[in-house]
């Protein structure tokens, strides 16, 4: 497949996604993604589908969370509206339903790809994010420890006042273990000198 090709094609997924109401979580519908995957029969993708939540309760995540069933409305014929089948798919269902689906069709060997790839995007956008929090989570920290360090010795409290002040504190952080003990728990090594 050319790079001119695969553009296409990504663009092609990239205008299925919808957000929900939260407009953080994107999801796809099932109906639209059939159609990129290459069936042409409801009934044969909805196999596909089933498939992948049989994979994803066999991993031990819950289905709900990636696999939504809705009812939407249509037109038939004679302007006649009906109801159909469909489902809110998370990314993580999309990859699913791409790798239990036959990869010598080209249409499945790009989904797989694309979801590998997309879904790998994603976790590291959150590791980073997460990085970024903890990291001002801890310039936070610092600053109070050095408030509060400077109001314990302005009142007259030593070295070891301080030490176990600090210790206290550790223990009320961590349910009633020492920062030694939750090191040791945690298997957090010394620092080398």
């Amino acid at each position: 497949m050319d790079k001119k090709k695969i553009e296409q094609i990504r663009q092609q997924y990239d205008l299925i996604i919808h957000s929900a109401e939260d407009a953080e979580t994107e999801f796809w519908y099932a109906r639209e993604l059939m159609i990129l995957l290459g069936y042409g029969r409801w009934e044969n993708f909805d196999q596909a589908v089933y498939r992948a939540m049989d994979s994803c309760k066999t991993s031990g995540v819950e289905v709900s969370d990636h696999f939504r069933e809705v009812t939407k409305m249509i037109t038939a014929g004679k302007g006649a509206k009906r109801s159909i089948k469909d489902y809110m798919l998370t990314r993580y269902a999309c990859y699913l339903i791409a790798q239990n689906g036959d990869p010598r069709k080209e249409e499945i060997a790009f989904a797989q790809s694309y979801f590998a790839v997309q879904t790998r995007k994603q976790e590291l956008i959150e590791e980073r994010i997460s990085l970024i929090e903890r990291t001002e989570a801890r310039i936070r920290l610092r600053e109070s420890e050095k408030r509060l360090s400077q109001n314990i010795y302005e009142r007259g409290v030593d070295d070891a006042g301080f030490g176990r002040i600090r210790s206290k504190g550790d223990q009320a952080l961590f349910g009633g273990y020492t920062t030694q003990e939750m090191k040791g728990r945690l298997g957090v090594k010394e620092p080398l000198n």
